[in-house]
């Protein structure tokens, strides 16, 4: 049921944007407990324009290619799976396709099961 939002600053090829919501879609399978199949990314890019953001925050210090990554999500998983979670993107992003730590940020946003439909209007989890 999660679904996932991906921006990025445009000029990154078809297979870069496909392994990178991979990378994502792998993390969820094997660390927050979602299901095969259970796949939905709007992956989309941007004019360096249109990404509003700072220079640094915390500590990171960003670049051009800063990913955003927001993924929608019912609400429950401890905290501990999500700190794990993160790291492993940003260890598969590192790994994969090369990226920088600092230029990945990640948001859950977590809702109620019903706040879900999958197709028909009907609210499956409901």
């Amino acid at each position: 049921m999660p679904f996932v939002r991906i921006d990025l600053r445009k000029g990154k090829s078809p297979e870069y944007r496909k392994k990178l919501g991979e990378i994502v879609y792998d993390a969820m399978i094997e660390l927050i407990n979602v299901p095969k199949d259970d796949k939905f990314q709007v992956i989309t890019e941007h004019d360096r324009a249109d990404l509003n953001h700072a220079d640094s925050y915390l500590g990171n210090h960003y670049s051009d290619d800063l990913v955003f990554i927001q993924i929608t999500l019912n609400t429950g998983r401890p905290v501990e799976l999500k700190k794990a979670f993160y790291t492993r993107i940003v260890e598969q992003y590192q790994a994969q396709l090369q990226g920088r730590p600092d230029d990945v940020v990640i948001n859950l946003v977590e809702v109620a099961k019903e706040n879900w439909s999958f197709g028909h209007g009907i609210a499956q989890y409901a």
